[in-house]
C-alpha cells in the first residue's frame, strides 16, 4: 500500500477492532499508517504495542488518516460526525461508514455531498476475515472503489451493489448467518440421533457446509451442479432431499428470508 495512505478506524469496538487485526495481519496497512480510536484507549493497549496510533479523541484521527472508517453504532454517527465535520477535507478526506441502517445520504446531511462516501455492510465473519462485505459508493473514482475493495477482500470477500439493496443484502449477507448457523444446528441434531456424538456431528456439519461453500466460490458453479454429483439414482441424498422439499425445506427458508426484509421494510 502506498506509504502516504492512511487509515482510521474510529471506534475500537468489537467490529473496529477486527478490522484493524485483519488489516494489521495481512499486511495491508502497517501499524504506524493506521490508528484506531476509542473513548477510553485502556482497550487498545494490544494495537499500540504494535506500533498503531490510539486516540481517544476522533478529531486527531481525522488529523491523522484520509480513509476514515466508522465503526461506531448507528446513534453515535451524527454527534461524531458533528465533532469532526470542520476537519474533513473533500479532496482529502475518504470516508467509509459500517454503521448499519445508516445510508450515505444521512451522512451527507451532517458533513455535506463533496465528500467522497462508501457504505459497507460486513458480517460477523469479519473477526476471521472471512466476511462478505456488500459496498455502496458516492463520489468514488475508479482508484478509491479498487482501494476500498481490497481493504475489505483483506476480511473475507466484496461486491459493490446498488445502495437501495443494501437492505436485501442484509438480510441475504448478515441475517444468512443465522440460517445457516440453524441449518448446522438442526443437522448436529440429526447426526446425532444416528449416532454421533455432539461434538463429532458439530465438526462433520460445520466442516461440511464449509466445504459446500467454498465449491461454489471457487469452481464458480451452481448449486444444482454439485448436488447431481452425489445424487445417484435411488440414492440415500436423493430421498433426504425430496423428503426435505416435501416438508417445505426450500419454501421455508426463502419466506424466512422475504419476512425478515419484509420486517426491515415495517421498521424504517
Amino acid at each position: 500500500m502506498q506509504q502516504q495512505i492512511k487509515i482510521a478506524i474510529i471506534g475500537g469496538g468489537n467490529l473496529g477492532s477486527a478490522i484493524a487485526e485483519g488489516l494489521l495481519s495481512s499486511g495491508f496497512v502497517l501499524p504506524q499508517n493506521l490508528c484506531v480510536t476509542k473513548r477510553n484507549t485502556e482497550t487498545l493497549q494490544t494495537f499500540k504495542a504494535k506500533g498503531v496510533q490510539v486516540f481517544s479523541n476522533n478529531i486527531n484521527a481525522v488529523q491523522f488518516a484520509n480513509y476514515i472508517i466508522f465503526a461506531i453504532k448507528p446513534f453515535q454517527i451524527r454527534d461524531v460526525l458533528l465533532q469532526v465535520k470542520s476537519y474533513l477535507q473533500p479532496n482529502y478526506h475518504i470516508l467509509i461508514s459500517v454503521a448499519t441502517g445508516i445510508w450515505i445520504k444521512d451522512i451527507q446531511e451532517i458533513v455535506g455531498d463533496e465528500l467522497t462516501i462508501f457504505r459497507a455492510m460486513p458480517n460477523t465473519a469479519i473477526a476471521i476475515q472471512q466476511s462478505l462485505t456488500c459496498i455502496s459508493a458516492y463520489n468514488a473514482q475508479p482508484e478509491q472503489n479498487i482501494f476500498v475493495s481490497d481493504l475489505f477482500n483483506r476480511l473475507g470477500k466484496t461486491v459493490f451493489i446498488e445502495e437501495k439493496l443494501m437492505d436485501a443484502a442484509t438480510v441475504l449477507g448478515a441475517c444468512g448467518t443465522a440460517y445457516a448457523m440453524r441449518y448446522i444446528r438442526a443437522n448436529i441434531q440429526g447426526g446425532i440421533e444416528i449416532g454421533f456424538s455432539a461434538s463429532v456431528a458439530s465438526l462433520i456439519a460445520a466442516q461440511t457446509v464449509k466445504g459446500a461453500a467454498e465449491l461454489l466460490l471457487q469452481k464458480n458453479t451452481h448449486p444444482e451442479q454439485e448436488i447431481d454429483k452425489v445424487t445417484t439414482p435411488k440414492g440415500c441424498t436423493i430421498a433426504g432431499l425430496n423428503e426435505m422439499e416435501h416438508q417445505g425445506f426450500s419454501s421455508s427458508l426463502i419466506k424466512g428470508i422475504i419476512t425478515s426484509y419484509k420486517k426491515i421494510l415495517d421498521d424504517m
